[in-house]
């Protein structure tokens, strides 16, 4: 199995939770405007860019050490430095997965005054 293979099955269950968040966060905001949206979609960006050059970069020292090795027969040979591509899966997994798992179990709510 290839780790785009393996990657597959992870992300396949990380996009269900992300599809149910989705769903249940326009649920709670149908009827009224949210004016922080921008904010957090613009926060949300940020994290993006910071994770992945984060990874990129700690990945390629973790590679470049030798403390993390490839099966070249595995990968799909597309790399961003000497990491191959399929390590940044769980980044993205990760910045799928928390949030939606921050919405599904609730997370902060506003007080009512």
């Amino acid at each position: 199995m290839t780790y785009w293979g393996l990657n597959a099955f992870f992300l396949a269950g990380v996009v269900i939770v992300g599809v149910i968040a989705l769903v249940v966060a326009r649920r709670r905001a149908r009827g009224r405007e949210d004016a922080a949206r921008a904010t957090r979609r613009a926060s949300w960006a940020v994290a993006v860019g910071i994770l992945l050059v984060m990874t990129a970069v700690f990945d390629n020292i973790m590679i470049g050490i030798g403390l993390v090795g490839y099966d070249r027969s595995k990968i799909s040979g597309v790399f961003i430095g000497i990491a191959p591509l399929e390590d940044f899966s769980y980044a993205v997994a990760a910045l799928i997965l928390l949030p939606s798992l921050w919405v599904l179990v609730g997370g902060r709510r506003e007080v009512a005054r």
